[in-house]
């Protein structure tokens, strides 16, 4: 229903396991943490990306995680999976000070509220090891207002049109009550802040590709000689 409803979604999830593909290969096995994990979409693509690495996906929605846990037994069974049920923060407070190579995450920070995404990036750049990359495909609003409303506006046409041909109205009312929780002022990621905020966390080469309407792919280094005390 996601990849009909909202294709991009499930294509930025592909690019995000293409970024970690195209991560430094390393003798190591990877440790990457995935935030958002969902019914396993962007978790199976992180998975597929390369053989020597181990997830550790985190979601506090537990209707979804047990489908992924059904989806992906086969890299639970081979202890290449580990589940948290946290939320991001709680879950990442957790974790040791540079000891993470990968944070990665597919339309899950836009969902926070702004100042609790500010303290999950302090937490992301505090966690990853010096060199090691935050990849995440997600809305980032259009700092043109009026361009982002016109591009929102599509957006919505586009769910009536799908939903309403497939009779489900219920669905409709949750998604456009959820976008509306998207474009509130205390949850908008708009794109110019959210780079200058992984700036000012600490991040260096932050990238912003594949931009297509609302959505990207933005990546960010932690810098190879920054290490923060645990």
């Amino acid at each position: 229903m996601l990849k009909l409803i909202c294709p991009l979604a499930t294509e930025m999830s592909q690019l995000v396991g293409l970024a970690v593909a195209s991560y430094p290969a390393s003798s190591q096995t990877l440790n990457v943490v995935e935030l958002g994990g969902g019914t396993g979409i962007t978790t199976l693509s992180v998975l597929t990306a390369r053989d020597a690495l181990t997830l550790f996906s985190i979601d506090n929605e537990p209707t979804m995680q047990n489908q992924a846990k059904q989806h992906l037994k086969q890299w639970v069974d081979e202890d290449k999976l580990h589940f948290c049920g946290e939320d991001a923060l709680t879950a990442l407070k957790q974790i040791a000070s540079d000891s993470v190579d990968i944070v990665a995450s597919a339309y899950t920070l836009h969902n926070f509220l702004n100042s609790y995404r500010l303290d999950v990036i302090t937490e992301i750049f505090r966690v990853l090891k010096p060199g090691g990359q935050f990849i995440n495909g997600d809305r980032y609003a259009l700092d043109d207002v009026s361009e982002h409303t016109r591009t929102v506006q599509q957006e919505v046409s586009a769910y009536f049109k799908v939903l309403t041909r497939i009779n489900r109205l219920d669905l409709l009312e949750h998604w456009i009550v959820h976008l509306f929780n998207d474009e509130s002022e205390n949850h908008v990621m708009r794109t110019s802040v959210a780079l200058k905020q992984l700036a000012d966390a600490g991040f260096v080469n932050i990238n912003l590709t594949h931009r297509i309407e609302v959505n990207a792919l933005v990546t960010a280094i932690k810098p190879s000689f920054c290490k923060v005390n645990a």
